[in-house]
């Protein structure tokens, strides 16, 4: 008797886990941080890629432009946040990077931070008039 007593209980506590179901991602708005004003190129790729994400996530995307010390205050903003994936950070090299190179910054842009996606990926060319004697950048630096 006192076996089908505790298999029952066993039992009772088993069926009540089922209404324990997770919270589904997103539940609430998803806002993204761009640490410059808007109209440049990082705030529009970050536009483009918050529309994209409102219709796969269910969910609206707020842009929130955070400008101002070479984009150091909104990355501040994103080192401050709650780590609940609720509020997203688009950089690039001098916000993400260079930043932390050149000054002291109140967090740490490596422990701080994990990167999800590379957006966008920009070569960087040397141009000058045909009339130029050099030939290449060896003979532009001569």
């Amino acid at each position: 008797m006192r076996k089908l007593l505790g298999i029952i209980a066993v039992a009772a506590t088993i069926a009540g886990l089922g209404d324990a179901a997770a919270q589904t991602y997103p539940s609430r708005p998803v806002t993204m941080v761009v640490p410059y004003a808007p109209g440049g190129p990082t705030d529009t790729i970050a536009r483009i890629m918050a529309e994209h994400m409102r219709g796969s996530l269910g969910q609206p995307v707020i842009i929130e432009n955070v400008s101002g010390a070479g984009g150091s205050i909104g990355v501040a903003r994103i080192a401050r946040a709650t780590p609940d994936g609720y509020t997203l950070s688009v950089g690039n090299l001098s916000s993400h990077v260079m930043n932390g190179a050149v000054y002291a910054l109140p967090y740490d842009l490596i422990a701080d931070f994990a990167p999800v996606a590379l957006l966008s990926f920009q070569p960087m060319l040397i141009v000058a008039r045909k009339s130029l004697p050099a030939e290449d950048l060896r003979g532009l630096v001569a």
